[in-house]
């Protein structure tokens, strides 16, 4: 199983980044996928998670302003970000998930957001 993250970077407040996901090793279009971020020193918390199904859901912090998809045929998935805040700041993680979005099994490596002046 393999998760490679891409499309970090350093982005003013206010701005939008869409981070992606390449998936390979398992069958994809079966897996529930989940975003996570964590801020050195502070927990891990997840973001964001999409069902095989399509069925999406969104942490309080970041629903309205982020947006998970999912394409089976590149096996990717992807988080648009919009109207990035300073705490928007982290490290963000993609991994597999079960029956609960936040029951992980592989993680990819994390691509770093920055979201500052």
């Amino acid at each position: 199983v393999q998760l490679v993250e891409s499309g970090g970077g350093l982005v003013q407040p206010g701005g939008s980044l869409r981070l992606s996901c390449a998936a390979s090793g398992f069958t994809f279009s079966s897996s529930a996928m989940s975003w996570a971020r964590q801020v050195p020193g502070k927990g891990l918390e997840w973001v964001s998670g999409i069902y095989s199904d399509g069925s999406r859901y969104y942490a309080d912090t970041v629903k309205g302003r982020f947006t998970i998809s999912r394409d089976n045929a590149k096996n990717t998935v992807y988080l648009q970000m919009n109207s990035l805040k300073p705490e928007d700041t982290a490290v963000y993680y993609c991994a597999t998930a079960g029956d609960l979005l936040d029951e992980y099994g592989y993680w990819g490596q994390g691509t770093q957001v920055t979201v500052s002046s």
